[in-house]
């Protein structure tokens, strides 16, 4: 079921640890990593859009806005969360955005639908993915109304992180459980960062579908 919320993926690393470039956009299964989080998040949600720097003409394939971040200078995953609640402001009626990783394939088909849940008794607090009791800040859910704390938080502040800001706010953590794969436990956040991490996600991908 789809929510009334818009969502974001956050596409705009620079992939150091990968030699640089889109990681989001390396080959995973029949088509790159892009492609397979968006194919679980797009079902769950009203509007997308994609936060990533650079030239868009490289992302437009995917048909959704493309956005650059609103503060200069690569500030990190703020920048494009700060982007998303902007964008969706201006062009949705949307009353929050839930944000995503582009390089976490696995991401939880019920993600959007628990974070919303998660804020019924808590309205206007941030939602918070954990898993394995780790919290994955980049998985949230954020209410329109926290963009100029946010913003002031980033630019006024120069605070880049993520979870700083969500510990300065109401926010309640959503626990997701692994998930079983052949005998397996998977966590369902699980991110490419290194090589070894791509191939372990194409085999993953490999045993789901075989």
């Amino acid at each position: 079921m789809k929510r009334n919320v818009a969502g974001v993926v956050l596409a705009g690393g620079q992939s150091r640890r990968m030699g640089g470039g889109d990681k989001s956009l390396l080959p995973l299964g029949s088509g790159c990593v892009l492609d397979q989080v968006l194919s679980r998040f797009t079902i769950q949600i009203e509007a997308v859009a994609l936060s990533a720097n650079g030239d868009p003409a490289r992302l437009s394939r995917f048909g959704l806005p493309i956005l650059a971040d609103s503060v200069a200078g690569f500030a990190g995953p703020l920048a494009g969360i700060l982007t998303g609640l902007e964008w969706a402001s201006a062009n949705t009626d949307c009353k929050a955005i839930v944000t995503a990783a582009g390089d976490t394939p696995f991401l939880p088909m019920d993600l959007v639908e628990r974070l919303v849940e998660a804020t019924d008794q808590n309205p206007g607090a941030i939602a918070v993915a954990c898993s394995a009791g780790k919290r994955h800040p980049t998985f949230a859910l954020w209410p329109l109304r926290h963009r100029d704390a946010l913003r002031h938080f980033l630019v006024d502040e120069d605070n880049r992180r993520v979870s700083a800001f969500i510990d300065r706010h109401a926010f309640v953590d959503v626990e997701f459980p692994t998930l079983d794969l052949a005998g397996q436990a998977l966590d369902p956040f699980f991110n490419i960062n290194m090589p070894d991490d791509l191939a372990e996600a194409e085999r993953l991908l490999q045993s789901m579908t075989s």
